[in-house]
């Protein structure tokens, strides 16, 4: 897919993909469009509970669990 297009599908500007594909700064409602487009969230949280909420994600939850144990809780 062109760059035009997946900017037209998202909402965007070409120069907003291109810029955000270099790493250069964007306007935080087009970085938040994009996001959206593509099916992604943004979580922001105090640099102090990042560990922790970084270790509750990849800790599977009590269902996942089960599931992983044929069903057993």
């Amino acid at each position: 897919m062109r760059i035009d297009d997946a900017a037209d599908l998202l909402g965007v500007s070409a120069s907003v993909l291109s810029r955000l594909e270099n790493g250069h700064p964007v306007g935080s409602d087009r970085l938040l469009r994009v996001l959206e487009g593509f099916g992604l969230i943004m979580l922001v949280l105090p640099k102090n509970e990042s560990t922790t909420a970084l270790r509750a994600l990849n800790e599977p939850t009590s269902h996942a669990k089960a599931s992983l144990r044929g069903g057993q809780s």
